[in-house]
C-alpha cells in the first residue's frame, strides 16, 4: 500500500467492502458509504476506487454485459468464482472451484487461467 491520505470517504468505502462480504458495484458502494458520509459524491467513489485499484487493494470482478464489480484484494487472492443474480443484479462469491477443467481444453492447447461466472437467482430472489 502506498502512502495516501486516510479520509472519512476512503474509510467509509473500505468499510462498505468489509461489511458486504461480496463484490460491490460503484452504485452499491456509493449507497453504502453514503450512509456514513452523507455528502459523498459519485465522482469521489470513482476516484477512490481507481486509487485503491492502482494500489492493489481491490480487484475488479468482470460481469459480462455489466459494469465491473470490485472486491478486496485479499478476497481476490483466494481462488474462487462468482454468481450473478439476474434479478437483483448482485454478485456473490462462490468458494472453491470445480477443477478438472483441463479436460475441456482442445487438444494441443494449454490452460493457464480460468474464470467462471454463474448466473441465475440468488436465495433472496428465488
Amino acid at each position: 500500500m502506498q502512502d495516501r491520505r486516510n479520509t472519512i470517504q476512503l474509510e467509509a468505502i473500505l468499510n462498505a467492502f468489509k461489511n458486504a462480504g461480496r463484490p460491490l458495484s460503484i452504485d452499491e458502494l456509493h449507497a453504502s458509504a453514503s450512509k456514513v458520509v452523507e455528502t459523498l459524491g459519485l465522482r469521489t467513489v470513482y476516484r477512490v476506487i481507481r486509487k485503491l485499484e492502482e494500489d492493489g487493494e481491490i480487484a475488479s470482478v468482470v460481469v459480462p454485459g455489466q459494469p465491473d464489480r470490485y472486491e478486496l484484494a485479499s478476497v481476490a487472492a483466494t481462488h474462487h468464482h462468482h454468481f450473478h443474480c439476474t434479478s437483483c443484479d448482485r454478485v456473490y462469491d462462490v468458494p472453491g472451484c470445480p477443477g478438472r477443467l483441463s479436460g475441456l481444453v482442445p487438444e494441443g492447447f494449454v490452460l493457464n487461467h480460468h474464470e467462471i461466472m454463474l448466473s441465475g437467482l440468488c436465495k433472496t430472489c428465488a
